[in-house]
């Protein structure tokens, strides 16, 4: 008796490469090494290690957009200030 496939999970291949290129090359690679196990995984027959797979990329996605969100506004909170100075002193 053939065993029933699950879906296949989703492999965020598309978000791992957009927060590789756009947000944080380190933890975008992660993310894009967990998008490609999904798959594998899933013809393998690892279903478990196919839904961890896709659940790690999203994560790692995630978190490279958020970390890339975060520097910004700190880049953006420093340079405000430093030029809020600059106009407060008459030196802009």
């Amino acid at each position: 008796m053939e065993q029933i496939k699950p879906t296949r999970p989703n492999s965020y291949l598309a978000l791992s490469i957009i927060s590789t290129i756009l947000c944080r090359l380190p933890t975008g690679i992660v993310s894009i090494i967990y998008s490609t196990k999904v798959n594998s995984s899933y013809e393998d027959g690892n279903y478990d290690e196919a839904n961890k797979a896709s659940k790690n990329a999203k994560t790692w996605g995630l978190v490279s957009i958020g970390v890339a969100v975060v520097g910004w506004l700190i880049y953006i909170l420093i340079f405000g200030v430093a030029l809020f100075g600059a106009m407060s002193n008459g030196n802009f």
